[in-house]
């Protein structure tokens, strides 16, 4: 299996930040893809999972052109909260140019994630999303899914025509209605989230929540300390569970938030 882990910490040169961030992450191919077409980005302020899709190496290539437009985002942001939503939106359009370029439009990828930014001293995360990857968030005691997934069940779940559990098993379950670099539209949803003490934020490749339901990876999030030993244990419990598809986590952690209520 083709494991990748890590972790990340502000380094001893960095200002003294209001808030301490400590990352976790990790990808594997699963246990029936030949190739891994995941891609992630954890680089302070910017942390993305990005789910390939065209096989024959074309989705590797969208996944990794998506990272890489953020990438070049993050370091432009490197040392400072003010990145915006019309600065990642510039970079998937970027990436989508792109990869259409690259692979004549055949291969497209999905991409969430989150952003730590400041708006007039007081700390928030930018969720953002595009696809059916997804951002979680676990804070005082409550879990939620951040994001909402562009897909062809969602939008029936959506509309009353089936239950979320009859989405899980749907045969249209892995058709997506946005995406970088392939079809009509590109376009992200975006999220302004307060930051709390404590908080926890999951990002993932659709792997991951089509082998464990909310509840398990709820479980883990909440029962597991550190972040790098949370992803490990949920990357485990996805393969433990078949792994049918690739599998992408990414967890953060805000501690030491300051007090900035006062604007």
């Amino acid at each position: 299996m083709n494991a990748h882990q890590g972790s990340l910490s502000p380094t001893p040169s960095d200002p003294a930040p209001t808030i301490r961030l400590s990352c976790g992450y990790g990808t594997d191919r699963g246990l029936r893809r030949e190739l891994n077409e995941d891609s992630l980005l954890a680089a302070d302020p910017v942390f993305a999972v990005a789910d390939g899709m065209g096989g024959h190496e074309a989705g590797e290539v969208a996944s990794r052109e998506c990272v890489s437009a953020l990438r070049q985002c993050a370091a432009l942001a490197a040392g400072s909260r003010d990145a915006t939503a019309a600065d990642l939106q510039l970079a998937l359009q970027q990436a989508d140019a792109r990869i259409r370029e690259l692979t004549n439009s055949r291969a497209g990828t999905t991409v969430s994630g989150v952003v730590l930014v400041e708006e007039r001293g007081v700390p928030y995360w930018l969720v953002f999303n595009v696809g059916d990857s997804r951002t979680y968030r676990l804070s005082q005691g409550k879990f939620e899914q951040v994001t909402v997934d562009h897909s062809e069940v969602q939008e029936m779940v959506d509309a009353g025509f089936i239950t979320p559990a009859e989405a899980l098993v749907h045969p249209r379950r892995n058709v997506v209605t946005r995406a970088v670099g392939t079809g009509d539209d590109a376009q992200a949803d975006y999220w302004l989230v307060p930051v709390e003490e404590g908080d926890r934020y999951m990002v993932c490749s659709d792997g991951l929540n089509a082998e464990l339901t909310d509840d398990e990876i709820h479980r883990i999030l909440s029962t597991t300390a550190g972040p790098q030993d949370a992803v490990d244990s949920l990357v485990q419990s996805t393969l433990r569970s078949g792994g049918r598809d690739n599998v992408t986590v990414i967890i953060v952690d805000a501690r030491a938030v300051l007090n900035n209520a006062a604007q």
